[in-house]
């Protein structure tokens, strides 16, 4: 760490956004739980998804799946219907399966280690500590890109690669204020140390920023820094949007093989639209049965 990056700072700073807590945006649903299910429901479903779309999904969808059991019971297609409108349908065929894992491994429980957490199908580092943090309340630190954001330019005054970063987040939490410390964390990052026009006036850390007391310099620490997740190609015309479209379609019924390229979009590239469909088949989102495409 740098010399200005002291234990006594860092716990300054920690204790700072401990005592914020979630006020900036405290009406999630899942802040009021630590059923680790839960949790990890409302981490893989915001990944990347605006959280006024993430909130009706995420209670209609424990409300049916109230646990792993009920996940891993229901057909893979029930668990898609259920994740409608929120996009990356990839996702919520790993949700399955690692509700699956859960139940097959774990006798149903969410287990409470990093490593355990690291080894259900689509739970990354991010989403293991958040439900490590969140569920648990273990002491770490929670880190995506906008917590690294703030880590940059408050805490270390300069670019953070993401092992590093990491480091610094864990060092940040205060003794048993994980789950206050990392939501403040999160929240500042997404509203406050934004990364066009932060609104330093209103940031708990203002009187303790190293990118403010150094006046702002240029560029921006936070620039290319703890890059943890990477930029997304163009959705409009994307291979993504077809299999949006197709996965769509199939909620509401089964598709024919003739009206497949229709359904994905493009009526007027059956073999593009082909190749979408049977990569959807191949990641096990959707299933041939005769000459139509249904959900599993």
């Amino acid at each position: 760490m740098d010399a200005g990056v002291t234990p006594a700072r860092l716990r300054a700073l920690g204790s700072a956004l401990a005592a914020q807590g979630p006020s900036l945006r405290p009406d999630l649903p899942w802040r009021l739980t630590r059923d680790p299910w839960a949790v990890l429901v409302s981490e893989v479903m915001a990944q990347q998804t605006q959280l006024a779309r993430v909130v009706p999904a995420y209670q209609a969808f424990v409300a049916r799946f109230p646990d792993a059991a009920s996940c891993a019971a229901a057909p893979v297609g029930e668990v898609l219907r259920r994740w409608a409108g929120l996009g990356y349908n990839r996702r919520a065929r790993s949700l399955h399966l690692a509700a699956t894992a859960v139940v097959r491994d774990h006798g149903g429980v969410v287990p409470a280690t990093l490593a355990e957490l690291r080894a259900l199908p689509g739970v990354g580092p991010y989403t293991a500590r958040a439900v490590l943090a969140f569920a648990f309340e273990a002491d770490v630190g929670v880190l995506d890109t906008n917590a690294g954001r703030v880590l940059a330019r408050a805490v270390a005054g300069r670019r953070l690669g993401v092992r590093e970063a990491q480091v610094l987040a864990d060092a940040l939490v205060p003794p048993g204020r994980a789950w206050s410390c990392n939501q403040a964390l999160l929240d500042v990052g997404s509203l406050v140390c934004t990364s066009r026009r932060p609104r330093c006036d209103d940031c708990p850390l203002a009187a303790r920023c190293a990118w403010r007391a150094a006046g702002w310099p240029q560029p921006d620490p936070a620039q290319r820094s703890a890059g943890v997740s990477a930029p997304q190609s163009a959705f409009d015309g994307s291979d993504r949007q077809g299999r949006g479209r197709l996965v769509a379609a199939l909620r509401r019924a089964p598709v024919r093989q003739a009206d497949v390229a229709a359904a994905a979009g493009w009526p007027d590239d059956p073999e593009r639209a082909a190749g979408v469909a049977e990569a959807l088949v191949a990641e096990g989102l959707a299933v041939r049965r005769g000459d139509r495409l249904e959900l599993p």
